[in-house]
C-alpha cells in the first residue's frame, strides 16, 4: 500500500545516527544521501520494497511532529521490540507510553514498543504473535 514513509529533521547527522541503529536492527543498511536542487539533505534507507526518509523541510521551515501520527515497523519476534526500543533510547530517543510489552486488544495479541526519535518523531516497534 505504501512506497515510503518520510520524517522532517532539524538535523540531519543526528538523525543519521538514530536511523543508522535503529533500522540496522530491522537489516536496513546505509542510506541513501540526497542533496535536493535547493539544498535540502535527505537520507533514504531500503529494506524489503519499502523506504524509510528522513529530509530537512523542503520550504526551510522547521521540521515538526505530526500530531496524533505514529509510524509502526514491522518487528520479527518479542526481542526485536525490546532491541529497537533499547537501541533508540541509546541513540537518542525517548521511550514514550507503557514499557515495551504484549498488548491484549480487539485486534488481538501484539507485542509492541513505542518511543519518539530526536526530533520528536513517534515509532512503534511491533510483533504479531502467530
Amino acid at each position: 500500500m505504501f512506497s515510503h514513509v518520510m520524517v522532517g529533521t532539524n538535523d540531519i547527522e543526528r538523525s543519521k545516527r538514530f536511523y543508522d541503529a535503529l533500522l540496522g536492527i530491522l537489516g536496513a543498511g546505509e542510506p541513501f544521501r540526497n542533496q535536493n536542487a535547493t539544498g535540502q539533505q535527505r537520507l533514504f534507507y531500503r529494506h524489503d520494497g519499502s523506504s524509510f526518509c528522513v529530509s530537512e523541510p523542503i520550504n526551510n521551515e522547521t521540521a515538526t511532529v505530526a500530531n496524533g501520527g505514529t509510524i509502526g515497523f514491522k518487528c520479527s519476534s518479542p526481542e526485536q521490540v525490546h532491541q529497537f526500543h533499547d537501541t533508540a533510547v541509546a541513540h537518542g530517543g525517548t521511550s514514550i507510553e507503557q514499557p515495551p510489552g504484549l498488548r491484549e486488544g480487539k485486534l488481538g495479541s501484539m507485542y509492541l514498543a513505542y518511543v519518539r526519535d530526536p526530533d520528536g518523531n513517534k515509532l512503534c516497534a511491533l510483533h504479531r504473535p502467530k
